[in-house]
């Protein structure tokens, strides 16, 4: 593999895009300009790889996606999982009856594809995706009707406005974990993985220190990720929390701030950080 002086890891929704968008001109060229400077690229998402497909070929990544908060890394050549950490069939079937037996808004994401609930609503944002990608990264889809149908494994589920009563249930089913990635959007996976954990990973696998890695993010599920890394960036729209997490904050989404953290932040770090350690 190529070798790398530093790593970016970037969240994508309201961080490096926004939803349903592509990605801007000044912030493909600012991917660019980290390769040029020695620098590894990768997106860490909630996503699952399914809907990194188009964005990973569009941005030429050739290092693992971090996918699904964490709870998976993928390949974006052969457009598949390199890792999962999946719930135990046991567990799927009790968040299943829960789901199903409240009505909830979820969606199941996992290896074998995206899974709707019969009261999810992302049916219209993956069908939207899916008319803009080519055949071989569309996304493969399922329903989840409660019957005898064959469980397909999951490592996250994505829940929309759930009721506080079910967020609380939840909260105490200790395996598994659940976090915001966005307004009233609550993603649920299993204890242990993170966004942050998995850069470091792909990190370590590269020989980049940690003083030499970035991250941006906006959201709640974005701050094991900035935690992690040696240099935090937070998007203007950012959450309070991750706000307060930043070692620097840039301009927002819409106004291509991914782009500004790159020239006035990244690339003038990493270049000092890298001249220090060879003087």
């Amino acid at each position: 593999m190529k070798d790398y002086s530093f790593l970016v890891a970037s969240d994508m929704d309201y961080t490096l895009i926004m939803p349903g968008k592509p990605v801007s001109p000044a912030n493909k060229k600012a991917v660019r300009a980290v390769r040029e400077a020695g620098g590894a690229f990768t997106l860490a998402t909630g996503r699952t790889f399914y809907l990194t497909g188009s964005y990973a070929r569009d941005l030429d990544i050739s290092i693992p996606l971090i996918t699904s908060n964490g709870a998976a890394l993928s390949d974006p050549r052969s457009f598949s999982d390199i890792s999962s950490v999946n719930f135990p069939p046991d567990l799927i079937k009790l968040l299943l009856e829960l789901f199903l037996k409240n009505g909830i808004d979820a969606t199941g994401y996992g290896s074998d594809g995206v899974f709707f609930f019969p009261a999810s609503t992302r049916r219209g944002f993956i069908s939207d995706y899916n008319r803009t990608v080519s055949n071989d990264i569309r996304v493969a889809t399922g329903e989840i009707s409660g019957g005898d149908e064959p469980l397909p494994s999951f490592n996250k589920f994505l829940l929309i406005s759930p009721p506080e009563h079910i967020l609380n249930l939840l909260s105490g089913i200790d395996p598994i974990q659940t976090v915001s990635s966005a307004h009233d959007f609550y993603d649920v996976m299993m204890k242990g993985p993170s966004k942050g954990k998995a850069m470091l990973d792909i990190a370590d696998s590269l020989d980049i220190p940690g003083a030499l890695t970035f991250a941006l993010g906006d959201s709640e599920n974005d701050l094991s990720l900035l935690d992690a890394a040696g240099h935090a960036i937070a998007m203007e729209n950012s959450a309070p929390e991750i706000l307060n997490a930043a070692d620097y904050i840039t301009g927002d989404c819409e106004s291509d701030g991914f782009a500004k953290a790159v020239f006035e932040y990244i690339l003038p770090e990493a270049k000092k950080i890298i001249k220090q350690g060879a003087s």
